[in-house]
């Protein structure tokens, strides 16, 4: 039998993709046309170490008439080293089938299991329409180069792996294309302007016009409603847009949208058998007033496509975490308790939002910590992939918005935490239109215990604790103003509780020596060497962050805020005493031949490399465009010891 049935589409429509991997856990994710037979096998070649799993053991949820997602956990004892595995089907072995998932001479797809996170690469935002190149193509041909053992760790992806609310027009055109040819789920919407998503994808304003259908919130109703607004202008309006994104006039909306445009993020597979870059090609006669901005993204996704091979191939050697972002959801998502009460009580916001916390988990959570999930949640989920109905929907998402466990650790030296920083905020008590802390009470004393009597650990923290001062007064002045979502104003700093206790946490005698903090989110990248001031035996902090995987930050303005930042809140400024840091000692880690700026505005995957000790060796970025830029450690790291 011919893998190339049920209308001539790809068995294989992404992945395979390495997620949690440790001594006692193997998973990998997968999406195929049918529900996946067979077995899997994963051996090391070294001691004869051999398992075999049988497929229809396995948990997987149809999310349309031709798509699976399947995750395959393998359970045991497995000593550290490398590991091959294999996937057989009904058609043959899955490398047979694709062989160009292949890297170099290998005959097996390989696995380094090395139980450590002593070599990360790191890093978030990939946006498919922005006009850089692709850091993660970029990556993966650099692992292609190097043995085994050499390669990363693992791979830590900490948020906006896809851009929901900011769609090249062609890109949604390959999604409603997708939709057609996989036969992903319709739905039925709730107090919309379209009654369903098929009247959706026929709507007039499908392509640059979905600012039109989105949700606006009815700030009259009640006291507590009008505050979402904010200051007396802004009071004028009785119904304000919720999803606030300048970018939202292709923002996605239904359930099968989002399940489509993970599989075109991901591999190459769809856009090459269904031919889905010449279905796209020309704009629709119906939208001819933005041909020439649709001819441009264009190119941008054409471009995007050509690095998906090298990105397959590598998510299926290395070890791949993640965690959202707003962009995985919506720019602004749950920024203050104004934003999160309006978007959770319109009946159509809390579906589009919903849809996204679903296709989030499919693709991304379940596979960072399947033990998290317990049978009542996959029960809800079978009963919705049997019966896709209203009731089915809204009691699945019902469900994600009260799931508490989107943060996980890894069971690897040192250990990695990753934080979830969008569900769990420290809501401002005393106005609603001002930011949240990124995380409450509750969350911040968790990640207490996990990092109590450590050594050493990894944080992973998708917005920078430790951000650009200048950038953060901005985003405080208009905070002020009542303009919070304009700025997107939302880091550590700019919630007096979550702030405190944080540098509390970080003052605290028993927590680690060596903290290194990875975090992107931003556009640009930089490093910080910290310390606590007037204390001889402080931990050493280590802030490493880059981004994006595929965008940039808008220059001039970076570059003026770069020396804005180094004028105003230099070592010895004044201006220091009056930030909430200021019990921290802060050096900037400069590019290596660049002695001013110590912001680079490259797209680019993060590398660090750890002392055994915990402390970073080195700490560089890989530009998209193959270039290497490091960031050596300053004079006071470099004296710095344990404590």
């Amino acid at each position: 039998m011919s893998p190339e049935t049920n209308q001539s589409l790809p068995f294989l429509l992404a992945g395979p993709i390495v997620r949690k991997c440790t001594q006692q856990q193997v998973a990998i994710w997968l999406v195929t046309r049918e529900p996946l037979q067979g077995q899997f096998h994963w051996w090391n070649p070294q001691n004869g170490d051999n398992k075999t799993l049988d497929l229809s053991s396995i948990t997987q949820y149809q999310v349309g008439t031709h798509a699976w997602v399947a995750l395959i956990e393998l359970r045991g004892k497995f000593s550290t080293g490398i590991y091959q595995y294999q996937i057989d089907t009904p058609y043959g072995n899955l490398i047979d089938l694709y062989p160009q998932l292949l890297y170099q001479d290998e005959t097996a797809l390989s696995v380094h299991l090395s139980g450590e996170a002593n070599y990360v690469m790191h890093g978030s935002c990939r946006n498919p329409g922005d006009p850089c190149k692709d850091a993660l193509a970029t990556a993966s041909r650099k692992v292609a180069q190097q043995s085994i053992e050499q390669r990363p760790h693992l791979l830590m992806m900490s948020g906006d792996q896809i851009y929901a609310d900011h769609v090249a027009g062609p890109l949604l055109a390959a999604i409603h294309h997708t939709i057609e040819c996989l036969g992903l789920y319709d739905e039925e919407f709730s107090e919309a302007p379209v009654t369903n998503s098929q009247t959706l994808y026929a709507s007039p304003h499908c392509y640059y016009g979905r600012d039109q259908l989105l949700p606006q919130f009815d700030t009259s109703q009640t006291p507590l409603a009008r505050s979402f607004i904010g200051r007396t202008l802004l009071r004028q309006k009785q119904q304000v847009d919720i999803f606030t994104s300048t970018d939202a006039d292709n923002h996605l909306i239904s359930f099968a949208e989002f399940v489509a445009m993970y599989l075109l993020v991901w591999s190459p597979t769809l856009w090459h058998e269904c031919q889905l870059l010449e279905r796209i090609n020309a704009c629709p006669e119906q939208i001819d007033h933005m041909r020439s901005q649709w001819d441009t993204e264009w190119q941008y996704i054409q471009d995007f496509v050509t690095g998906l091979g090298d990105v397959q191939a590598m998510l299926a050697h290395l070890p791949t975490y993640m965690m959202f972002d707003d962009h995985d959801v919506t720019d602004d998502w749950n920024l203050t308790v104004g934003w999160e009460y309006a978007a959770t009580t319109h009946p159509f916001s809390r579906r589009i939002i919903g849809n996204a916390l679903l296709s989030y988990w499919l693709f991304q959570g379940w596979g960072n910590e399947p033990n998290h999930f317990d049978d009542t949640f996959h029960q809800t989920m079978s009963l919705f992939c049997a019966n896709p109905s209203t009731e089915h929907h809204n009691a699945l998402i019902d469900g994600l918005y009260q799931f508490e466990k989107w943060h996980y650790t890894t069971e690897t030296t040192p250990k990695m935490i990753v934080l979830d920083t969008r569900t769990q905020r420290w809501r401002s008590e005393s106005n609603m239109n001002k930011p949240s802390g990124l995380m409450d009470w509750e969350a911040l004393m968790e990640f207490q215990q996990e990092i109590l009597n450590q050594d050493k650990v990894l944080i992973v923290s998708p917005a920078p604790i430790f951000g650009v001062k200048f950038i953060e007064t901005l985003q405080r002045v208009m905070t002020w103003l009542g303009k919070p979502l304009m700025v997107d104003a939302e880091n550590w700093m700019a919630h007096p509780g979550s702030a405190n206790t944080l540098l509390s946490i970080f003052t605290h005698s028993r927590t680690p020596t060596n903290f290194v903090i990875l975090s992107g989110d931003v556009h640009y990248s930089f490093a910080y060497d910290i310390q606590l001031r007037s204390r001889k035996s402080s931990p050493n902090i280590f802030q490493i962050t880059c981004s994006g995987f595929k965008n940039q930050f808008p220059e001039p303005l970076l570059t003026y805020c770069d020396y804005a930042d180094g004028l105003l809140y230099g070592p010895r400024s004044p201006l220091n005493w009056f930030t909430k840091r200021k019990r921290l000692k802060i050096r900037k880690r400069h590019p290596q031949d660049k002695s001013v700026r110590h912001l680079v505005n490259q797209a680019a995957i993060g590398e660090v490399t750890l002392h055994p000790d915990g402390t970073p060796d080195v700490v560089s970025i890989l530009a998209s465009d193959g270039t290497q830029v490091f960031f050596p450690a300053t004079k006071a790291a470099n004296r710095s010891g344990s404590r």
